[in-house]
């Protein structure tokens, strides 16, 4: 479980695939302990086990994780190169701050930059989903963007706009999206259970 405030942004290393198994090397300076190998991470929104990790120098680490078929067709990775920024958050422990909303890293689908400007002191980013998924828009409702946990301002057709204020632009990979952009979307699970109930 997850709350969708991004810790850090963190840099592909390196995609292997051999014979069709895929794992994920990242770039962090992400506090890390022996223990944590087997633990949750959430990339980009995606809940995924940290096999392994490797001190590369004083701060800098390689986190290795496996990709699943069922990842890669649900979400942005099977998009994914070298080089490319993804958010990151450990997953909660008990105690610990909720700021944002209960996200668990299961992605429902991708979502489709419809615009991203710039209006005033913040930005306007409309998203388009598939048809099925307009029941999961409610005004003024959480929605996971890439791991963020942000509020769903204004609703129209398939599409929803959501602002962005400039923290979560410098703390986040947000700053990198244009028009077709392809983002992972996880809508909000309690929302989820009332229109599935």
């Amino acid at each position: 479980m997850f709350t969708g405030i991004i810790q850090e942004t963190a840099k592909i290393s390196n995609i292997k695939n051999i014979s069709n198994n895929f794992t994920l090397y990242l770039d962090s300076k992400i506090l890390l302990r022996n223990k944590d190998i087997g633990t949750s991470i959430a990339l980009n929104g995606v809940c995924l086990t940290l096999v392994d990790y490797v001190i590369r120098s004083r701060n800098l680490k390689i986190l290795k994780f496996n990709l699943s078929k069922e990842t890669l067709g649900k979400s942005s990775f099977k998009l994914k190169k070298k080089g490319d920024l993804l958010n990151l958050e450990k997953s909660l422990k008990y105690g610990d701050e909720i700021a944002g909303h209960f996200v668990q890293g299961h992605v429902d689908d991708i979502g489709h930059v419809i615009s991203f400007l710039k209006k005033g002191n913040s930005w306007e980013l409309w998203i388009k989903v598939k048809k099925k998924f307009k029941k999961y828009l409610v005004p003024k409702g959480s929605i996971s963007i890439d791991g963020i946990s942000l509020t769903i301002n204004e609703i129209k057709n398939e599409m929803f706009r959501v602002n962005i204020i400039p923290h979560t632009i410098r703390k986040t990979n947000l700053k990198f999206l244009k028009k077709k952009s392809i983002v992972n979307i996880e809508f909000d699970v309690l929302m989820k259970f009332l229109k599935n109930a």
